[in-house]
């Protein structure tokens, strides 16, 4: 094993701390109660060290350095960045970036000293990214690991990196008492514990001994070292231990700008909402924020430059959202009530995690059948809304779906259908979801981004049949295109380039792909980089189908 960093080792290292977040996504999720108890911490961990993951095995990714390994998985993390955790991650990964392609001295980097100063500026660049930045977080656990790696004398890259695990390890722990948000739910920090999670799995990759066992949940009683005094933040807790409200919606978008008008946005974000997290440079940043006027935080990233791949998500839905499963079992005691929600039917684990991420309620279809009209209305009326914007996402359920919103009407529900033909339409529907808005005005927007979403599939056929492209045999590969099947291939990759081909020829702006857990290894990187190839201008955001999803499902807005 290598005692520093090299570019086979931070492949290893991203690969490896991913797999373990994955396996402590769940136990991370349940103890997230700051900023904003959703519930996502371990996902938008796991979403935001995937992406720097894909971006190292891109086919393309020619990492002869560790410099340009680090860089390569930087600028992955800042593009697939999610929530405030995610985001905060990201610019951690990107000061570690600037230290190896920056060493004092020149030449090529290694040693246990640019380890060291590598986490010192990871944790230097995460509080400057915060625009008010809490003791007792992600924060101090990644200051308390470099200040522990600064300590360890010598050469020995795998002993700096474990100090700087055992100082996350001791910082984690005096978590609860710094935040009293935390000591009340009797919990650790959930950001902070995942950073534990990317530090174990540094160690584990120098030093190739086994990674420790995960940290439990809860927090001993009393930590052995006494926690540093927190200030006291503009918003988040007050000095009495209290929250205040939190906003209503999370705004993330990545956005062309140069440094003078970024600095001119954090003032402008800094004055409607908190959370803010702004990380980026050299013209791409990518912008976080909790806001009550979503509308107001995007207009402020158009003033400063191009936004792009903008996502809203309802922070006031993410912890009592419900799901309907294949019975209607979500008509007992409805849940507290709520202006508006958004109904999305779904096949698969993968998408319902999705959407239920963007803060819809889901129904969960069954494996080659649609919802019926029970389940449909016990959904919209569980919801607990009195407005419901249903997305059927398949065109054989709109009659369906337009039955149950008329059913719930004569409950006094304001119910509208928009007519998704496909998940990744929905998915467009939800990306444009303002519940601040006029009920009229929110329908008319999720359904002109619906219908200006065409939409595509890969998948593979069960048993011979007639297509409107001939006869396909069982186990040929199909890529359809808006529902139709237009190629028989017997490859899922070039059946999948084929199909984004055909769907981009029409032109576009942003391709969304939604791969499935059984497709084939790099296919998203393939294609990402085919888009690069040939459409210039056309932005694509990729997504983990993961249980149920097929090889491939494709959007182009």
């Amino acid at each position: 094993m290598p005692s520093t960093l090299d570019p086979a080792a931070v492949r290893h290292w991203c690969t490896r701390a991913l797999d373990a977040l994955r396996r402590g996504r769940e136990d991370i999720d349940t103890i997230n109660v700051f900023p904003v108890a959703d519930g996502d911490t371990g996902s938008n961990l796991c979403l935001t060290l995937a992406a720097a993951d894909r971006a190292l095995r891109a086919p393309e990714a020619e990492c002869r350095t560790v410099a340009e390994a680090m860089r390569t998985a930087a600028h992955g993390a800042l593009l697939g960045a999610c929530g405030n955790s995610g985001t905060i991650l990201a610019q951690l990964m990107r000061g570690m970036a600037e230290v190896y392609a920056d060493p004092d001295g020149g030449g090529e980097p290694s040693g246990a000293d640019l380890l060291r100063r590598g986490l010192r500026r990871a944790a230097d660049a995460a509080y400057e990214a915060v625009a008010h930045p809490v003791e007792g977080t992600m924060l101090s656990v990644a200051r308390a690991a470099a200040d522990a790696a600064a300590a360890t004398p010598g050469n020995d890259g795998a002993a700096v990196a474990r100090a700087a695990r055992d100082g996350a390890r001791t910082a984690l722990a005096a978590t609860p008492g710094q935040l009293a948000v935390l000591a009340r739910a009797g919990v650790v920090d959930a950001g902070g514990r995942g950073l534990l999670v990317v530090l174990d799995a540094l160690a584990a990759t120098l030093s190739g001994e086994e990674p420790d066992p995960p940290e439990p949940a809860r927090p001993p009683a009393a930590p052995d070292n006494p926690p540093r005094p927190a200030p006291e933040p503009r918003h988040a807790p007050r000095a009495d231990g209290e929250e205040q409200p939190s906003p209503a919606f999370e705004v993330m978008y990545l956005l062309d700008a140069d440094e003078d008008a970024v600095h001119r946005l954090r003032g402008a974000l800094d004055g409607l909402g908190d959370s803010l997290v702004v990380i980026g440079g050299e013209g791409l940043w990518n912008v976080h924020v909790h806001v009550d006027d979503a509308g107001a935080a995007v207009e402020a990233g158009i003033a400063a430059g191009r936004p792009h791949r903008v996502r809203i998500t309802h922070l006031a839905s993410a912890p009592d959202r419900h799901t309907a499963g294949a019975t209607p079992d979500c008509a007992g005691e409805p849940p507290p009530e709520r202006t508006r929600a958004v109904v999305a039917v779904v096949r698969g684990e993968g998408l319902a995690g999705l959407c239920e991420e963007a803060g819809a309620c889901v129904v969960r279809a069954p494996a080659g059948g649609g919802a019926d009209e029970d389940t449909l209305t016990a959904a919209v009326r569980g919801c607990g809304a009195r407005e419901i914007v249903l997305l059927p996402n398949d065109p054989e359920l709109h009659a369906t779906a337009v039955r149950a919103a008329e059913r719930a009407r004569t409950h006094g529900v304001r119910v509208a259908v928009v007519p998704t033909r496909a998940a990744v339409q929905g998915i467009a529907a939800l990306a444009v979801h303002d519940p601040g808005a006029r009920f009229d005005e929110d329908v008319v927007a999720m359904t002109s981004a619906a219908g200006a979403t065409r939409y595509g599939e890969v998948a593979v056929a069960a048993r011979e049949a007639w297509t409107t492209a001939g006869v396909c045999q069982a186990g040929d590969v199909l890529g359809l295109v808006e529902g139709d099947v237009a190629v028989i291939g017997d490859d899922v990759a070039g059946t999948a380039s084929d199909v984004l081909e055909r769907m981009l020829a029409a032109g576009g702006e942003m391709v969304t792909l939604v791969v499935g857990p059984h497709a084939p290894d790099g296919l998203a990187a393939r294609l990402e980089a085919q888009v690069r190839r040939g459409h210039l201008g056309v932005d694509t955001v990729v997504y983990e189908g993961r249980a149920g999803a097929g090889p491939l499902l494709v959007g182009v807005e």
